[in-house]
């Protein structure tokens, strides 16, 4: 199984969450958006415990399972029917999670997350653990 990481759910990560950390520990690969990188970057430079948290985030970048994914052509595209898509449907969702949904997609992934405008995604396979 391939998944792809949400900012909310690589926090709930740090809180030691263990069914999480089954799925992670059971896939066999996750993906984790340069988009969610650039979120945990922007919250840890705003904390007390901003080193650490960077830290942190470099082991877990280097398991072995873990792939930081970047926007190329398909992913945009991608991003592209998506926002005209809940722009249709009237669903609106944060742009940064129109680009995470678009890398889930695009790397035939289930996202994890724990926010539930994902919902309105038509096609997005959600895990909520």
């Amino acid at each position: 199984m391939k998944l792809c990481l949400d900012t909310c759910a690589y926090s709930k990560l740090n809180l030691q969450r263990e069914t999480l950390m089954e799925y992670i520990d059971e896939a066999e690969t996750v993906y984790v958006p340069s988009i969610v990188l650039g979120e945990l970057y922007a919250g840890f430079s705003l904390g007390k415990f901003e080193k650490e948290n960077r830290n942190a985030l470099i082991k877990f970048l280097d398991l072995p399972a873990i792939e930081v994914v970047n926007v190329d052509a398909a992913i945009a595209d991608r991003y592209g029917i998506l926002f005209k898509t809940l722009r249709k449907q009237g669903t609106p969702i944060p742009t940064n999670d129109i680009w995470i949904a678009a890398i889930s997609l695009e790397t035939g992934s289930r996202l994890v997350t724990y926010d539930s405008h994902f919902n309105n995604i038509p096609g997005l396979i959600i895990i909520a653990p």
